[in-house]
């Protein structure tokens, strides 16, 4: 009688397990990815595993960092913003048009003190925002297709203002906080942790936060709470806005310049930081601590694969597969969690 009682309890507590493990793939998998490559290219290359390579790792993330903050809040909501690399690049174009440049820039801009070159290049990516959140939100428009249009749109604002050319100069606050230091840390390092526990912080701690989670989760379930849902996915797709426009000026600082096309990979990598991480496509699962492991397995594989001297080529077919993985991951909790609902 207690041997069988003791054998049902085990089988019970190994069920638990198994149930608690598939429950948890999304956030386990991501976790040990990092695990697995981090030791690999350790092993595979000895300066990899060294204090300047983690230092190395942490700047090449920075601003993908920055951008996959506010691609966070709209993942979070079931929703997508496929403008974040053109309107961070239009607003690090902008911030450099604002700002007087050497004579030899063949660009007709507008040179402005640079506290003004600051706030209006802010002002214009809110406002490409808001343009997402009243298309998505007012006309209902899905936020895949309207993200598309101001992919197009902010890239042409971005050509119209350089024109082909190259702008260098930046106000000297963005250039310190995108290629400056304090005590050897990079500032663009510490601005992208700033940003990233402010996310978090928001998320976890807040009435904003919660809904944001409400809304993903259960969209109908939040509108018959008297949720305001409109006002909280017009609110994501504006911070998603803003702070790709925060990396992109920091990104021109950092890069040295701002041109055409000079954010058009920070697309794919902002999203695939967030979902490899394990935040769910289907919204209301996830959050920064998923994207902060997202970021750390992209740039452990991107870094670990040069210091290995692998064809570049297949480095981009190893990330495809990567975010493949991912995505599978991501459709495969959603059935479990689903199953486990009904």
């Amino acid at each position: 009688m207690a041997s069988s009682e003791t054998a049902a309890a085990t089988d019970q507590r190994a069920r638990g397990l198994a149930s608690f493990l598939r429950s948890q793939m999304r956030n386990i998998a991501p976790f040990l990815t990092l695990i697995f490559l981090s030791a690999f290219f350790a092993f595979a290359s000895p300066s990899f595993a060294t204090i300047d390579n983690l230092g190395n790792i942490l700047t090449q993330v920075s601003v993908t960092g920055i951008i996959a903050v506010g691609l966070t809040f709209v993942i979070l909501c079931a929703e997508i913003d496929l403008s974040i690399a053109s309107i961070a690049n239009v607003t690090g174009i902008a911030v450099a048009y604002f700002t007087l440049q050497e004579s030899y820039v063949n660009i007709a801009n507008i040179p402005l003190p640079g506290a003004v070159a600051i706030i209006l290049s802010i002002l214009l990516c809110a406002a490409l925002g808001l343009v997402n959140a009243l298309g998505l939100t007012v006309i209902g428009i899905p936020s895949f297709i309207m993200t598309l249009a101001m992919m197009q749109i902010a890239a042409g604002i971005s050509a119209l203002l350089v024109r082909g050319q190259i702008a260098y100069k930046v106000p000297s606050l963005i250039s310190t906080l995108g290629s400056g230091s304090i005590g050897g840390i990079p500032w663009i390092v510490i601005v992208a942790a700033i940003m990233l526990l402010g996310g978090h912080l928001v998320l976890t701690y807040t009435r904003f936060g919660r809904y944001v989670y409400m809304v993903g989760g259960n969209r109908e379930a939040a509108e018959y709470s008297g949720l305001n849902v409109k006002l909280i996915l017009g609110a994501v797709m504006i911070i998603s806005a803003v702070c790709s426009g925060i990396g992109g000026m920091l990104g021109v600082a950092h890069f040295g310049s701002a041109q055409q096309n000079e954010f058009d990979t920070y697309l794919l990598d902002s999203i695939a930081a967030v979902v490899v991480g394990g935040t769910s496509l289907f919204g209301g699962r996830g959050g920064i601590g998923n994207t902060i492991v997202g970021l750390f397995v992209l740039g452990v594989l991107n870094n670990g694969l040069d210091h290995v001297n692998i064809d570049s080529f297949l480095k981009i077919l190893i990330r495809g597969l990567i975010l493949l993985a991912a995505l599978v991951i991501n459709v495969y909790a959603q059935r479990l969690r689903e199953k486990a609902a009904e």
